[in-house]
């Protein structure tokens, strides 16, 4: 497999270094953490070739010897060299039992430099804090996005490589298989049934398996909608499933925790307040959605939508859907004190379309920038104050 430089990440994992936090390494399975963590003692070996790097890969059967924490914690300090930067990178640390207990100890010597990767079933940011007395610094890592796919796959047409990115995602692993049959297979069976349920069904010791499975689909097929856990109960309670509000919302619960689908709340814009009756999910990687449900009934909408949602998370936003006078707003995204509006469409070209797009942009009193986001196939442009903005262009845009 070719390997992509994933620079901004690196860049964030580099900079980090020196500081006393425990750096965690979250994202969804196999978007690409573990190749992160190798690139990561590469560029330390590089810059700095006096440092000392530890760095133990528990998927490989090199460190099956130390798979309980006494074990780790021996292991790592008869491989510390005074005198120098001690560097500690652990992938996949959830297969060492009580693995917490020796990177508390480890992290109290301040002697290392400690990076960790896990699944995130055992790793879960709302887990760390209890996980890990000292400090911790959570780095979240998303699937392949449209600027890396290009790199991955480099054409003069990114319009043409924005509907192939669609349709393929950014799990990068499916990328080896030389047809959509074959790598939506990967995808289904080998990352999300194999490893994302699965960790899932383990961790939280779930009963009802199939229950889960129908969440996801119905989850799957309404990114992008607002709905509620009793609207998702009463759906599923149609279908002959049985279930209740509470286990519903457990589940939705773990597979936001597992980062398969990213929660999205309500933005009132006028009152300046969070809403809390309804919220949309959107999934990590639009991928997940063609391999589970098939490719019949693409809607080219709600995916572009799904993709941009991602996009602003990886950018750094907080990212909320806004209410206005009955009207909503895609995206209102805040950071470090800025704000935007973003609406999302696949085809502005037909007047009604375009109108329905803006209106609610319009209405929105205040100066902070306003965009559509769109496959317009032209330079960007204005209208009223409202930047048109092609959705390839914008997602092979790089924001500093």
């Amino acid at each position: 497999m070719r390997l992509i430089e994933r620079g901004s990440y690196l860049k964030e994992l580099w900079e980090l270094r020196q500081t006393p936090d425990i750096k965690v390494i979250t994202g969804v399975r196999r978007s690409g953490k573990s190749k992160l963590m190798e690139a990561l003692a590469s560029e330390i070996r590089k810059k700095e070739p006096l440092a000392n790097v530890i760095h133990v890969n528990y998927n490989l059967t090199d460190y099956e010897h130390i798979l309980e924490y006494h074990a780790l914690e021996n292991f790592v300090e008869a491989h510390y060299v005074p005198g120098c930067n001690n560097y500690l990178l652990i992938d996949e640390i959830q297969m060492c039992t009580g693995f917490e207990k020796a990177i508390n100890s480890l992290h109290a010597r301040d002697k290392y430099s400690i990076f960790v990767t896990g699944s995130n079933a055992f790793l879960q940011s709302s887990d760390l804090a209890t996980l890990f007395v000292g400090r911790t610094y959570e780095i979240q890592v998303f699937p392949f996005s449209f600027r890396e796919y290009m790199a991955y796959y480099p054409s003069e047409n990114p319009y043409g490589s924005l509907t192939n990115y669609m349709r393929e995602g950014g799990m990068a692993g499916s990328y080896l298989y030389p047809n959509e049959v074959q790598r939506y297979r990967y995808i289904n069976n080998e990352v999300l049934n194999a490893l994302i349920v699965r960790d899932i069904v383990s961790k939280n010791k779930i009963r009802n398996e199939p229950l889960l499975h129908q969440l996801i689909d119905y989850m799957m097929d309404n990114i992008g909608n607002l709905t509620s856990i009793r609207v998702i109960t009463d759906t599923l309670a149609s279908s002959h499933m049985k279930s209740d509000h509470k286990t519903v919302g457990k589940y939705i619960d773990y597979l936001c925790k597992a980062f398969a689908f990213y929660k999205i709340r309500r933005y009132d814009i006028k009152g300046k307040k969070y809403l809390r009756s309804e919220d949309k999910y959107y999934l990590s990687d639009q991928s997940f959605r063609y391999a589970r449900l098939g490719t019949k009934n693409m809607d080219h909408g709600r995916i572009l939508e799904n993709i941009v949602a991602i996009e602003l998370l990886r950018r750094g936003y907080e990212v909320y859907v806004g209410v206005l006078h009955q009207k909503e707003i895609d995206f209102v995204c805040m950071r470090q004190g800025e704000k935007q509006y973003i609406q999302v469409a696949y085809d502005i070209s037909e007047p009604k379309t375009f109108q329905r797009e803006v209106s609610p942009l319009l209405k929105i009193q205040d100066a902070y920038p306003k965009m559509v986001i769109a496959r317009t196939f032209q330079p960007t442009w204005q209208h009223e104050g409202i930047q048109i903005v092609d959705a390839a262009q914008w997602l092979s845009k790089i924001e500093l």
